[in-house]
């Protein structure tokens, strides 16, 4: 009896997150067709950093620029089109992704349990969109400034496609909104016991050194400007986490 009982709770179990997955991709489905239907304004803002009057070159000083984009594949406007509509809709559909999951998984918890994965979450989330705006208003302009008027020879001129213009944003982005998961990621492992404030601090500068490694792997370019420019915010995300997990254990 009780072997049938566990197993119907399973299916059952089962059949929910079925549902709740099902919920997800329709609003996300919604979130990207509307998208989709949104071409001049999504592309606007989405090919904005490219132009040499955007709000951070002109904040920064940056002089004058042009960088044009060509396609070179007859599917490929469309495709491009179809990938960041669906990008977009996973963006903006992402608050109702967390709370679906989370309404899976909370029945499961204890109260105070609850407490911290809510938290937990809300954090992650809000962490991870200011990684892509930090990107995009700041990271990936400074990127396509710099790769997109190289040249090694007058002789030599850029034609950049629209794919890799936006293989390069969507990357990026999204590399960076996980990375500004750091400050949550060394919480938890300082919650679990398997870091503390004062081994993060005694391994400072080996984690300067693998900030400047990563730094150099997220941006493709070779100036030190833009090098310290990535570098700077994951230095302070680093030394917050110092302060959140000395401050965890309080």
């Amino acid at each position: 009896m009780s072997s049938s009982s566990e197993y119907a709770t399973f299916w059952e179990h089962l059949d929910e997150l079925r549902m709740r997955i099902i919920r997800v991709l329709v609003v996300v489905v919604a979130f990207a067709v509307v998208a989709f239907l949104l071409k001049d304004l999504v592309f606007s803002i989405v090919l904005a950093p490219k132009s040499g009057d955007f709000v951070s070159y002109r904040l920064l000083g940056v002089p004058p620029f042009s960088i044009h984009l060509i396609n070179t594949g007859l599917t490929e406007q469309f495709m491009v089109h179809m990938r960041t509509s669906i990008y977009i809709g996973v963006l903006v559909a992402s608050p109702y992704i967390i709370y679906e999951l989370f309404r899976f998984v909370s029945p499961g918890l204890y109260s105070h349990e609850r407490r911290y994965a809510l938290w937990l979450v809300g954090s992650a989330y809000v962490m991870f969109i200011l990684g892509t705006l930090l990107d995009y208003y700041l990271i990936f302009p400074l990127t396509v400034r710099f790769l997109g008027t190289y040249q090694v020879s007058a002789d030599v001129t850029n034609m950049l496609t629209l794919q890799s213009y936006i293989d390069t944003l969507i990357s990026m982005s999204f590399l960076m909104g996980v990375l500004f998961e750091l400050p949550v990621v060394c919480w938890l492992m300082g919650r679990m016991g398997i870091i503390n404030g004062q081994l993060m601090s005694t391994y400072r500068r080996h984690a300067i050194v693998a900030i400047l490694v990563l730094a150099a792997i997220v941006t493709p370019t070779t100036d030190v400007f833009t090098l310290f420019v990535v570098a700077l915010p994951i230095w302070m995300l680093y030394e917050m986490s110092i302060l959140i997990v000395k401050a965890s254990k309080l």
